[in-house]
């Protein structure tokens, strides 16, 4: 859980946090099957089976319970890829991760878009604070990324002019478009394609770095790779 999800509940008996959740959840749902803006207050009050004092107990208007929807919504993202989050610093790591990626969205029959980027696509024109939030969602999500591959480039796996920070960008632009591009043609194909093709150049990219002082790069613990995949499932 973030810090601004923390603070929220900070203060509330068990009891509240338990309504205050059932009121985020119920509200996500929502407005991810059908949108924020098609999603009214007395709707989440409905599904959630609260009454409108309670709602706006926790809430004072939409923005807010948007807000806690943006939280909740990349906490469920970032959490669905872990432990692999934690340690994408070697190609093998990158394709575990990768599988879990296409066995999510093969799961959901490749229906609907990405939790944070549906929201994103909705609220990022008309909405500057959710943008905001939308954006430090994905920042979070791009550095767990990115410290893989600099970890990579610091052991000396990937070559002094190869650019983590870049390739990082590359392989979340290849996820989001690889999920939209799934649920269009309604398979997972486009994702795969996606998602290897950068990963394939991340791996010739270490195939053309010397090894450091002579010594070859830290091996790949495989077994613990394949664990963490398991885990995933």
């Amino acid at each position: 859980m973030d810090e601004k999800s923390v603070a929220a509940t900070d203060g509330l008996t068990p009891k509240g946090r338990a309504t205050r959740s059932r009121i985020v959840r119920a509200a996500a749902e929502l407005m991810y099957r059908q949108g924020v803006a098609r999603t009214s207050l007395d709707d989440v009050r409905a599904s959630a089976s609260v009454s409108s004092s309670q709602l706006y107990h926790y809430f004072d208007d939409k923005s807010a319970l948007v807000s806690a929807v943006i939280a909740h919504q990349a906490e469920l993202v970032l959490g669905g890829q872990q432990p692999h989050l934690a340690s994408l610093d070697s190609v093998p790591a990158l394709r575990a991760w990768r599988d879990v990626l296409v066995r999510i969205r093969r799961r959901a029959r490749c229906l609907g878009g990405c939790p944070i980027g549906s929201l994103a696509s909705e609220l990022a024109d008309t909405d500057p604070a959710a943008r905001s939030e939308l954006a430090d969602a994905f920042r979070r999500w791009e550095a767990s990324i990115r410290a893989g591959l600099r970890a990579m480039k610091e052991r000396g796996e990937l070559p002094a002019r190869s650019k983590p920070d870049n390739l990082a960008v590359a392989l979340l632009a290849a996820v989001q478009g690889g999920i939209l591009l799934s649920q269009i043609h309604g398979r997972t194909d486009p994702m795969e394609v996606a998602l290897d093709t950068v990963i394939e150049h991340i791996a010739s990219l270490m195939k053309s770095s010397p090894p450091r002082d002579g010594r070859p790069g830290r091996r790949t613990n495989r077994r613990a790779v394949r664990g963490r995949a398991r885990a995933a499932d």
